[in-house]
């Protein structure tokens, strides 16, 4: 299982002030569906990957900058406007948190695969499906569970523990992701396929 961004940028309604109730509300749900998924899949002994983002202002994404209209910033002002920056509070877990035991995965860019030995793990491991959760739906779920889905895994994508900021683009990465790389369900539609315990 791979759990996806849940961190305090993405997550925290304190930092998301920008977004409107609904979208906040989407949100909460995804945690806490996030969050009945990790206890399940622990429970269950599933394998738990956790991903997270660390933007490095010495190597700054040039191309999403430029896609964002920040190329002129000055680097101080960077850390405001660039999400979870290694090192800052935005970049820590929100609402829950990985175990001693369970792997983390840094990632710079959109996709848990870019730049990272994440499918090496999971191939050395005899992993040959992933469920996917976190945030947001429309941008590193969607980029995560692509690629996994191109690195030859079976992909599950759990709606109910996973939004984005705004209702349609939920529903657009739902449908699109079902339609080219996943399948999309809930969290307790796959979680009834687990064992309950040892």
């Amino acid at each position: 299982m791979l759990v996806v961004d849940l961190q305090r940028d993405f997550a925290d309604p304190d930092r998301l002030s920008w977004i409107d109730a609904a979208g906040r509300d989407r949100v909460a749900a995804a945690v806490a569906g996030t969050r009945r998924l990790v206890e399940r899949a622990r429970a269950a002994g599933v394998r738990v990957v956790w991903v997270r983002l660390e933007q490095d202002l010495d190597e700054p994404w040039d191309a999403s900058r430029w896609h964002r209209g920040l190329v002129d910033i000055p680097r101080e002002r960077l850390v405001e406007r660039e999400p979870c920056v290694a090192d800052t509070p935005g970049a820590e877990w929100f609402a829950l948190a990985p175990r001693e035991d369970e792997e983390v995965v840094v990632k710079r860019r959109y996709s848990a695969f870019h730049g990272t030995d994440l499918a090496r793990g999971l191939y050395s491991g005899g992993t040959s499906w992933v469920v996917v959760c976190g945030l947001t739906a429309d941008c590193c779920v969607d980029a995560t569970s692509r690629d996994a889905f191109q690195h030859g895994f079976r992909v599950v994508v759990t709606a109910d523990a996973t939004a984005s900021y705004e209702e349609d683009r939920q529903r657009a990465a739902m449908r699109a992701l079902s339609m080219h790389a996943a399948v999309v369900t809930t969290v307790d539609d796959i979680t009834a396929h687990w064992p309950t315990g040892p």
